[in-house]
C-alpha cells in the first residue's frame, strides 16, 4: 500500500510503506561533472550549510577567481600594483525580508529580531578577514528589509580594512534609510608560495568622507604600531596599581568567601564552555573551516553567557577584536571557552557586560591545544527585559589571579582606546 502526500506545489509523492524512501540532495552539484578531469577536488568545495546570502557572495567571489586565472589580454599583469578607489570595491547586498517569508524565517531570533550570529556570518563572507569591530547601533527588525554596503576604506602596504554599513529602514513602508550597525574588518594579503605579506593595489579616496574614513584608519593603525612597539612603559607603575586593586577583591574570594562581597563574583564562575567537530559541511571555497561559522558558534556561546550572568535576555552591542590567529581545519576539536571579563555599571540604563570568547583548536593525540580565535563581546540587558524585574543589579567580576587581573585591564585599555575614535 502506499500513502500519497500533497504538498502545497499540488504535486504528488508517493512513499512505500515498509521500503527504501529516496533521498537526494536539494542543491546543484556546485561544480558540474564534466568527465575531463578537470574537477576541483571535493575538499575544496564549499559547505552546504550556509546562508543564502553567504552562498551567494562565495559564488560571485568564485567568478572573481576564475577571472583572475583567465585575465583578459590587455589586464595589467597580476604583479603590477595599480591604484583604485574606494567606489570601484563598493558592494552591497539586499536582505527582501519584508516580501520574502522564508528568508525571514531563516534569520528570525526568538524576539522576532535578526539573528546577530547569522549576520556575523554574511559579514565575515562578504568582507574576508583576519580581525573585525563590529558596533549595533540601533535594534535590527527582521521585518524591514535590510541592506548591507561595503568598501575598502584603507590599505596599507599588506593590509586592506574594509568598512560594511547596515541599513534599515526606520520603520515599514518608510524610504529613509538609517545605519544600524557598522563593522570593520582588516585583511592581510599573503604570498602562496611563501606565505609572507604580499604587496597590496593602493587606495586613492575621492570624496570627503573616503577622505576621513581614510585618515581614520591610517590613525587607528598608527596606534596600534606605537602599542606594539612598547608605549606600555610609561603606565607600567600606574598598571601594577591597578592590578593590585583587583587582585585585593579576589583574595578575599579565594581565602574569606565567606566575607566576600555579595555583589561580586569570582571570573572563572561566570564561565561556559562547548565544544565541537569542524565537519565538512561548514567549510569555505578554501576548504578551512568558515571564519564566519566560528563567529556564530562563539557570539551564541557569549550571549548564553551573558544570559546565565545577569538573568535575563541580553542584548547585543558590539564585538570588538576578533583575532584569527591560526586556520581551523575540518576535522579539528574546537573548544570554546568563555567568561565575563568584567562589568560597567556606571550608566543604570545601560550596564554593560563584556564577555570574552577564546577558541582552542585541541590534539588529543598529539597532546597539545592552541588558541586559533579570540573573540570579545559587549551586551547590555533588553529594556522590556529590565523593566519586568525590579530592582535588578549586575555584579561586579573580580579576577583570581594575576593572569585573570591582566586579561581585565587589557580589554579596559582596549574598550577605552575604542572611546576614544568614538568620540
Amino acid at each position: 500500500m502506499d500513502l500519497n502526500v500533497s504538498p502545497s506545489n499540488n504535486t504528488t509523492i508517493t512513499i512505500p510503506v515498509n521500503g527504501t524512501i529516496p533521498v537526494s540532495s536539494t542543491f546543484e552539484n556546485p561544480i558540474p561533472v564534466t568527465g575531463s578531469g578537470d574537477r576541483k577536488p571535493i575538499a575544496l568545495w564549499p559547505g552546504m550549510f550556509h546562508s543564502p546570502v553567504t552562498t551567494a557572495l562565495w559564488e560571485a567571489r568564485g567568478k572573481i577567481f576564475e577571472r583572475l586565472l583567465d585575465p583578459p589580454r590587455d589586464a595589467p599583469p597580476q604583479s603590477e600594483l595599480v591604484t583604485r578607489t574606494p567606489s570601484q570595491s563598493r558592494t552591497s547586498i539586499l536582505y527582501n525580508f519584508s516580501s520574502d517569508f522564508v528568508l525571514r524565517e531563516q534569520y528570525r531570533d526568538p524576539w522576532n529580531d535578526v539573528r546577530i550570529g547569522k549576520l556575523l556570518e554574511d559579514l565575515d563572507a562578504l568582507a574576508g578577514t583576519i580581525s573585525v569591530k563590529i558596533v549595533l547601533k540601533k535594534p535590527i527588525s527582521v521585518n524591514i528589509d535590510l541592506t548591507i554596503v561595503g568598501s575598502v576604506i584603507w590599505v596599507g602596504r599588506s593590509s586592506i580594512e574594509i568598512q560594511l554599513e547596515v541599513t534599515q529602514s526606520k520603520q515599514e513602508g518608510s524610504d529613509s534609510d538609517s545605519v544600524v550597525l557598522t563593522a570593520n574588518f582588516i585583511f592581510v594579503a599573503r604570498d602562496s608560495k611563501t606565505g609572507k605579506a604580499a604587496p597590496v593595489n593602493r587606495l586613492s579616496p575621492e570624496t570627503a568622507r573616503e577622505k576621513l574614513l581614510f585618515e581614520q584608519a591610517e590613525a587607528r593603525n598608527n596606534l596600534k604600531k606605537r602599542k606594539r612597539g612598547g608605549e606600555k612603559k610609561d603606565h607600567e607603575n600606574e598598571e601594577e596599581k591597578k592590578l593590585k586593586d583587583l587582585l585585593a577583591e579576589g583574595r578575599i574570594f579565594c581565602d574569606m568567601p565567606a566575607l566576600a562581597d555579595r555583589d561580586s563574583i569570582l571570573l572563572r564562575d561566570t564561565s561556559l564552555e562547548n565544544s565541537l567537530i569542524c565537519h565538512p559541511q561548514q567549510r569555505n571555497i578554501h576548504g578551512r573551516i568558515f571564519g564566519g561559522f566560528l563567529m556564530n558558534r562563539a557570539f551564541e556561546l557569549a550571549f548564553s553567557t551573558a544570559y546565565a550572568f545577569a538573568g535575563l535576555v541580553p542584548y547585543f552591542l558590539e564585538v570588538d577584536h576578533v583575532d584569527f590567529l591560526r586556520p581551523v581545519d575540518v576535522g579539528d576539536f574546537l573548544r570554546l571557552k568563555s567568561c565575563v571579563l568584567y562589568t560597567e555599571l556606571h550608566d543604570p540604563d545601560q550596564p554593560l557586560i563584556n564577555v570574552e570568547v577564546v577558541a582552542h583548536v585541541t590534539r588529543p593525540e598529539l597532546r597539545s591545544s592552541e588558541v586559533s580565535n579570540t573573540f570579545h563581546f559587549t551586551f547590555t540587558v533588553r529594556p522590556e527585559a529590565k523593566a519586568m524585574k525590579n530592582g535588578f543589579k549586575l555584579r561586579n567580576v573580580v579576577p583570581a589571579t594575576e593572569e585573570e587581573a591582566r586579561r581585565i585591564l587589557e580589554r579596559i585599555d582596549a574598550d577605552n582606546l575604542n572611546e576614544f575614535f568614538r568620540t
